[in-house]
């Protein structure tokens, strides 16, 4: 995943309006880190990510 670190992982079927993968990293960038989520299509899951390089590039949903 291009040098990129998964601290969470969520299932992408969650119930309606609920978006714990957005909100778990909001926390994270509350605390200083620069966490995003991004969709792992191969196993339907929003992985939060830290962690650099070049990786601007995967898709983050």
């Amino acid at each position: 995943m291009n040098g990129r670190t998964v601290l969470e992982r969520f299932p992408a079927g969650g119930p309606r309006g609920s978006w714990p993968a957005e909100e778990f990293a909001q926390a994270r960038r509350l605390e200083g880190l620069p966490a995003e989520v991004v969709m792992d299509l191969a196993t339907d899951m929003f992985l939060v990510v830290v962690g650099g390089g070049d990786a601007a590039g995967d898709a983050a949903a």
